[in-house]
């Protein structure tokens, strides 16, 4: 099946698209909305709950769009490396290639009226909710044209017109807000839930405990979604936790383990998770997978774990890897049509760094822009408070 209607004749114009409008350029090869059927990889281990099915039903589309979206997260993420080594990019930065499944299938499973928010580890996530190339480089490198104009830098995206509601620092504190986002949705009666992203690292600490017991209390739609790569920075789950079942960790909520390197047994595990979350309140996904980078830039990732397993999962788990195989076994796309995707790739994702870079520094006034609700707290008073020094925008 021929996919040479998959290369854009304006790739600088999906620069400024999300990545599922820049794809919907190339559906036209892949008219089909036959179902495939699919298993996932391994069978969901359940706490409190019967497991979903492990058959799921997709079609030509997805398989070709998680590909190419796939592939352009994972692309962007190694782009991230170098402009950060380059010291284009400043700060701290944590990279998710490896983990590309979980931000593809759950965006797959849910709509823009549910809410995400995450940890500092969010471009993926970011990209997923329709968040553009162009204002992820931008943010990174601290310009304006970025998503939270420049002001944010790797670990603050935003897109609130999306329901993402961030990339947070603070390990952990992202939990507590995305059971009060729950609590927004169940109070205004919209039908949609909650998804608050956390890692290993992030799984034994008392908010995340706090917050989940009013939220069983109160049936808030909310999933706890513990993204299990294994390390929490450079300590290796078993060293950390005595009991690194973390689907089980809810006690009386039920709990979920799923095979985060294959993207549809997350979309089907989140799919099944929102329809619970909305009958009966909380639940826990433990998403085992894996980060091929390091903790963050100053982690070379090699210290604390070999490479013969860094490579081994990269053989044997790769998330990209494992939709080429289906798109291949159903001859959907021949091997060099799948490579050319990815030379188009790449070429986005260099012009949309070499635009971004042209995108301006904020200007010194940005610094007092955000900080508080518009006509409140705008003026700053000297030591004295008896004399108006500056009056903020």
């Amino acid at each position: 099946m021929a996919l040479s209607h998959l290369k854009s004749s304006s790739s600088r114009s999906n620069l400024v698209k999300p990545l599922a409008a820049a794809f919907s350029l190339r559906r036209l090869i892949s008219t089909s909305t036959d179902p495939i059927t699919i298993e996932t990889s391994v069978p969901f281990a359940t706490h409190r709950c019967d497991p979903p099915s492990r058959t799921v039903e997709t079609n030509p589309q997805e398989l070709l769009s998680f590909f190419r979206v796939m592939a352009t997260m994972r692309r962007m993420e190694i782009a991230a490396d170098s402009l950060y080594k380059a010291k284009l990019i400043r700060g701290f930065c944590h990279l998710y290639d490896g983990q590309e499944a979980v931000a593809v299938g759950m965006e797959a499973a849910i709509t823009k009226k549910d809410s995400i928010i995450t940890a500092y580890r969010d471009h993926c996530t970011f990209l997923g909710r329709g968040g553009t190339l162009l204002e992820v480089f931008s943010e990174l490198m601290g310009r304006q044209g970025g998503c939270s104009k420049g002001k944010g830098g790797s670990m603050h995206f935003y897109k609130k017109d999306s329901g993402f509601y961030g990339g947070h620092g603070i390990v952990g504190a992202q939990v507590p807000l995305g059971c009060g986002l729950a609590f927004a949705h169940k109070y205004n009666k919209d039908d949609a839930v909650a998804f608050a992203l956390y890692g290993d690292g992030a799984a034994n600490q008392g908010q995340l405990f706090e917050a989940l017991n009013i939220s069983a209390l109160w049936d808030l739609p909310v999933i706890l979604v513990c993204e299990n790569n294994h390390y929490g920075m450079g300590t290796a789950e078993w060293r950390a936790a005595k009991s690194p079942a973390y689907y089980k960790r809810g006690d009386y909520v039920p709990g979920l383990k799923v095979d985060g390197m294959d993207a549809f047994a997350v979309k089907q595990a989140c799919k099944f998770a929102k329809e619970h979350a909305l009958k009966s309140g909380p639940i826990i996904l433990e998403m085992d997978t894996y980060r091929y980078h390091g903790h963050s830039m100053s982690d070379p990732g090699s210290t604390y774990r070999t490479r013969d397993e860094i490579s081994g999962v990269r053989q044997e788990r790769d998330p990209i890897e494992r939709i080429r195989k289906l798109i291949l076994a159903h001859d959907l796309a021949t091997e060099k049509e799948l490579k050319d995707i990815e030379k188009e790739v790449r070429k986005q994702v260099d012009e949309a760094i070499a635009e971004a870079k042209e995108s301006p520094m904020p200007e010194p006034s940005e610094l007092f822009t955000n900080v508080y609700v518009k006509g409140l707290g705008v003026e700053a008073y000297g030591a004295d408070r008896k004399e108006v020094r500056a009056v903020l925008p």
